[in-house]
């Protein structure tokens, strides 16, 4: 938990880009919010690859998010059912599933189809609320973050230890 808590200030302290470290938040809904092995998370994990993205904010996010998915998985899950179930839709996912290769995306599960429309929808408002939240925090917090004297006692500690290790 010190180890995780260290490599997320150490991310948020770095030279990155506050859009990129957002950016791996806002790709790591995709793979938090949805079931793992999919193949839409493989595409995204390319993606991420690809991209200039901050790869541990995108981890680190990507575990957080996996445990707000317990939370929002109820609510996927009744997304997903309605859009499958939704009368002038059901032509398209006929359509969809005709195909081998949407077939193998596996649309036709209600959560997965639930999880990816709420990780869709929430992808841009994520990615400007972590960006902003960032330069924020770089801006105005940190400062003020070092100056607290527990913090003063946690650099004293192993805490501070092993987020040095991680700068090293």
């Amino acid at each position: 938990m010190l180890a995780m808590l260290a490599k997320l200030l150490k991310v948020l302290n770095s030279d990155a880009s506050p859009a990129q470290i957002a950016l791996g938040f806002a790709f790591a809904l995709f793979v938090g919010l949805t079931p793992f092995f999919s193949l839409h998370n493989l595409i995204i994990l390319f993606l991420v690859c690809i991209i200039r993205v901050n790869l541990s904010g995108f981890f680190l996010a990507s575990a957080v998010f996996a445990l707000i998915a317990f939370i929002t998985d109820p609510f996927s899950i009744q997304l997903g059912e309605f859009l499958l179930q939704h009368a002038e839709l059901q032509a398209f996912w006929t359509e969809l599933y005709q195909s081998d290769m949407w077939r193998a995306f596996k649309f036709n599960h209600t959560l997965l189809l639930g999880s990816v429309v709420l990780a869709c929808i929430l992808f841009i408002p994520v990615w400007i609320l972590f960006t902003v939240l960032i330069k924020l925090y770089r801006t105005k917090l940190m400062a003020w973050f070092e100056k607290l004297k527990i913090v003063k006692f946690l650099k004293a500690s192993k805490f501070y230890q092993a987020y040095e290790r991680l700068g090293a």
